[in-house]
């Protein structure tokens, strides 16, 4: 990629050292940081289990599994299931995990499903699945992070501006500019002496910047996926999809069409489910 085309992004450096250091405070009492980093290597881990032939063999309960650690996807997934039918949707998957240029392949992806505001989560499904399974090699593209259509997300809440609700962010949300985005956070973390995992230091502090938007100035429809019972790490998991079992109950948040919550099939998954319990206070 060359450098002439990188996007420049005008990130506040005193806006992400306040997150880092309110990402730290708040994951204290839960274990730490390295808690949460040890949770996403096991959902890593698991993603690459599944996928490790680009979904080709990936059956609908590891695919199950797969979304039931994803926030954006597990509220939705089942509607769509009932509709296409599980063989259709791995190989739409399996497309988008073939090699090519990767932009085409989620526009690809995104464009085989109806359109409309409700199917945006697909976007979501597409980042995940990329990032998750080689997530070293490539950035997580959510739209929580960037969505240049309306101009929200993680950049805008770590631009450099005296009011960033007002700022004027002209980047597109495509992969030059997610991984210019990572790289400049990395560095940033580097200089911070973070030494190790920072591709997962990233996406936590993405988590939890994004977590304080929720609580800011979140509007009602993201408040009903993200309820707050004072817990500060709640929203940082969730968007992660890191509270995968409700602690109350012992079931996956993830429901099927007829209103069950899916249970896992592989050992990774409820290794990574009891991972994520033991770390609720």
């Amino acid at each position: 990629m060359a450098e002439a085309s990188r996007p420049v992004l005008d990130l506040s450096g005193e806006r992400l050292r306040a997150a880092l250091a309110d990402l730290v405070a708040c994951a204290r009492p839960t274990g730490g940081v390295e808690r949460y980093v040890t949770a996403l290597h096991l959902k890593a881990s698991l993603f690459a289990e599944v996928l490790e032939d680009g979904a080709e063999t990936m059956t609908e309960d590891e695919f199950l599994d797969l979304c039931a650690f994803m926030a954006p996807v597990r509220r939705r997934i089942g509607a769509t299931l009932h509709e296409t039918g599980f063989e259709p949707l791995r190989a739409r998957i399996a497309a988008l995990l073939r090699e090519g240029p990767l932009d085409a392949r989620m526009a690809a992806f995104v464009a085989a499903f109806p359109q409309g505001r409700e199917m945006r989560w697909v976007r979501d499904l597409a980042a995940e699945l990329l990032h998750f399974r080689r997530p070293e090699a490539l950035p997580l593209m959510a739209r929580w992070i960037w969505d240049a259509r309306v101009g929200t997300g993680v950049l805008r809440e770590i631009w450099h501006a005296p009011d960033v609700d007002l700022a004027e962010i002209d980047v597109p949300d495509d992969l030059e500019t997610f991984v210019t985005l990572r790289n400049e956070v990395d560095g940033f973390l580097a200089g911070e002496g973070v030494f190790r995992d920072r591709h997962f230091y990233v996406d936590l502090i993405f988590a939890h910047v994004y977590a304080g938007y929720i609580n800011d100035r979140g509007g009602q429809y993201l408040r009903n996926d993200f309820t707050s019972e004072g817990d500060p790490m709640l929203h940082t998991r969730r968007m992660l999809g890191l509270d995968a079992v409700d602690t109350r109950t012992g079931r996956t948040r993830l429901r099927l069409i007829d209103g069950s919550a899916h249970e896992f099939g592989g050992s990774l998954a409820a290794r990574l489910a009891v991972e994520d319990t033991d770390a609720h206070p």
